[in-house]
């Protein structure tokens, strides 16, 4: 049987990559970086938890399990990441060689270590392409004429803010950006945007211009569905072919119990 390792960050997206390894036969091994991971993934009989500054560990598991393969799923925020850090030799002598801290930096920093010992870092959508955004409106709800300037300048918006590597999303209403998703995360740049502009915000998210599959794939599932709801928020728009869309059937159909919109551009 196919084993392949799974490096476990928060929210659902690992949830999600264990029900399709179990249909394709496939043995994962789940590795939690927090002990917030799901608890559907602390189950699993496999799992493990590693901090990921203790890289020496996890690759000697890695090989002394032979597995050659495996996929980073899951949140991995900043603010959890350097608060309970745990660096070893080769995760202190990784950190000395990156030439700044943004993730993307980070992300390839692991992927180059995990490459030099054997191990294939598969693409974050592997079993589940049928997830991906596509080019389409999903819901009853359409953007109004008025609405899709304001989507435009979003997309302009959250576009830049991706090749800095600062974030993914913005926060738009009435032709302007409202907030920019830092450090944060999604569900603060959405909640600061009420605090902001109330009713009727608009959450455009965007891939990097050159989006790598197998690191921080953007995603849109129920939570953020739930968090729009929860401000009055008008709609989503995300990026078609670059980004995953999780619970799909369950999301629009919330979506348009709610009068809101979910929107997949290509850009």
């Amino acid at each position: 049987m196919e084993k392949i390792a799974i490096i476990v960050g928060n929210g659902d997206l690992p949830v999600k990559f264990l029900e399709s390894a179990k249909e394709y036969g496939i043995d994962p091994y789940p590795i939690g970086l927090f002990d917030t991971v799901s608890e559907k993934v602390k189950t699993h009989d496999n799992y493990l938890e590693m901090n990921i500054g203790e890289m020496k560990k996890i690759i000697l598991y890695l090989l002394t399990n032979n597995i050659e393969k495996m996929v980073m799923l899951g949140k991995v925020e900043k603010k959890l990441l350097f608060n309970d850090l745990k660096l070893d030799e080769v995760g202190e002598e990784l950190l000395k060689k990156m030439p700044d801290k943004k993730d993307e930096t980070l992300l390839f920093g692991l992927i180059s270590l995990f490459r030099l010992n054997g191990i294939k870092v598969l693409p974050q959508n592997h079993l589940m392409k049928d997830m991906m955004f596509s080019e389409n409106t999903y819901t009853k709800a359409i953007p109004n004429s008025e609405e899709n300037k304001t989507i435009k300048i979003g997309i302009e918006g959250a576009r830049a803010l991706s090749i800095i590597d600062a974030g993914q999303c913005v926060v738009c209403k009435d032709g302007s950006i409202i907030t920019l998703e830092g450090i944060e995360g999604t569900d603060k740049t959405i909640e600061r945007a009420y605090e902001y502009a109330g009713n009727n915000c608009i959450l455009v998210k965007m891939a990097r211009p050159q989006q790598d599959m197998r690191v921080d794939i953007p995603a849109i599932g129920l939570d953020t569905i739930k968090k729009i709801i929860s401000i009055g928020g008008r709609g989503i728009v995300a990026e078609a072919d670059k980004m995953l869309f999780l619970d799909k059937e369950e999301c629009i159909k919330l979506a348009n119990n709610n009068n809101i919109f979910i929107v997949g551009v290509k850009v």
